[in-house]
């Protein structure tokens, strides 16, 4: 077991690597009451077309897959997993998202019970074709309430709008006629595939012995045989950089109008520093420029284009990324043209070394408090550990950025034909 002390915010991470491929990340905190435990796999959504473990030709397989596979494993042949957790005083949960799907609890108790129940209930799936077919329902059911959501239809009508060939604009939860053609032999296939401890990465934060912990944990795992693992090949279509369409005008009962632009941030493939660097500058520009305390917001604000629900968020996956601007508005055409014209005017205007210096610390700030959460650190962890990038020393490279690394970032970050407009309006 390997161990790394990070002294700038006092913590230490334990790592092993098991022979089966698994990757185990453990943070003893003390401290803490209660335990976080994320059991995630490198597989999403847009995993759609790849060669099955074992075979030479590649396949499609319908949409939504990774979502239904989530919601099978929880159930087993004589029971239902949720069950289990709750009999040990354990939350269990999961996502599904475009990159990756996650099975997680939080606990103050039976912390070791917990963790093999969870790595156990992932590690066993059980799908008939009964049970296939009830949940096919249950999904469907599921995909027609977020279709009746404005705000999930805001989301996905930019996704969609940026977005020409990339599966990201498909619903993680596929369609309901994409669903209805999924089958148990796409279930195993899949899970097979992706599910292998070599595609996986175990995080547990909270109270508990290391050394103990990781003694269960590998165990637990050389009781078990998996088949050796090969790379995993997946293909994705090649997506242009421009837009797939400028604006989407959706009618849904609002009784205000929403609009959301969205900037097409990325379309290939970045891992290690060359993520890392976009990654942060693309979030901490965009809190400069559009956060609640700065001129612009105060702006809309004075001129009735936005109200509370006003946002902004940025997502730099492995293979693509976007920005999404929004807000309720009365005048969505004016709203969408002030914030074009922000956005286009940012490699024009030259920040100064205070104003950086003044950015770096407020995102240094905002990690510092979000790493009081065991689920952030331990998601954020994982997600950039898939990314070849150690979470913990993310605040140092912030640290070591440079006025000009931001100035010659600001100079390409933004172009006309990468910014798409979603528009939902009253029927």
């Amino acid at each position: 077991m390997n161990s790394k002390n990070y002294s700038h915010i006092e913590e230490t991470i334990y790592s092993e690597k098991l022979a089966n491929g698994l990757t185990v990340l453990l943070l003893p905190k003390k401290e803490m009451a209660k335990t976080y435990g994320l059991f995630t796999t490198n597989y999403g959504s847009i995993d759609q077309t790849f060669v099955p473990i074992g075979e030479k030709n590649k396949v499609t397989v319908p949409e939504g897959v990774a979502h239904f596979l989530e919601h099978k494993l929880f159930e087993k042949e004589d029971r239902d997993v949720f069950a289990d957790f709750g009999k040990q005083g354990a939350s269990p949960n999961a996502y599904t998202s475009f990159t990756k799907t996650a099975y997680l609890f939080s606990a103050t108790d039976h912390i070791e019970k917990n963790v093999l129940t969870l790595i156990d209930f992932v590690q066993d799936p059980y799908f008939s074709e009964q049970s296939v077919e009830k949940e096919k329902g249950i999904i469907a059911q599921e995909i027609k309430m977020y279709d009746d959501q404005p705000d999930w239809q805001a989301f996905m009508g930019t996704i969609k709008s940026m977005f020409k060939k990339h599966p990201v604009n498909i619903d993680i939860a596929g369609t309901v006629e994409s669903i209805h053609s999924i089958t148990k032999d796409d279930l195993y296939m899949c899970y097979n595939t992706f599910y292998h401890p070599e595609n996986m990465t175990l995080f547990l934060a909270g109270n508990f012995e290391a050394g103990k912990m990781m003694s269960l944990i590998k165990e637990n795992q050389e009781s078990k045989q998996f088949a050796k693992m090969d790379d995993i090949l997946r293909e994705f279509p090649d997506e242009p950089e421009h837009v797939a369409k400028k604006e989407t005008h959706l009618n849904m009962p609002v009784s205000i109008p929403k609009c959301t632009v969205g900037i097409k941030e990325s379309v290939r493939e970045l891992f290690g520093k060359d993520y890392l660097h976009k990654d942060l500058l693309q979030s901490m520009l965009l809190s400069h420029y559009f956060s609640k305390s700065g001129t612009f917001y105060q702006e809309l604000y004075e001129q009735n284009l936005i109200d509370d629900s006003f946002y902004f968020e940025t997502n730099l996956e492995k293979n693509f990324g976007y920005t999404l601007i929004g807000s309720n508005s009365a005048e969505p055409e004016k709203f969408a043209a002030k914030v074009k014209e922000q956005l286009l005017s940012t490699n024009r205007i030259q920040l100064t070394e205070e104003e950086f210096e003044r950015m770096k610390k407020k995102k240094i700030g905002q990690l510092l408090r979000q790493m009081n959460s065991l689920e952030f650190i331990a998601n954020q962890y994982t997600q950039y550990h898939m990314l070849d990038i150690d979470f913990f020393e993310v605040i140092p490279a912030i640290q070591k950025l440079s006025l000009e690394d931001a100035t010659q970032f600001l100079r390409q970050w933004i172009t006309e034909e990468r910014i798409a407009v979603c528009t939902i309006s009253a029927k």
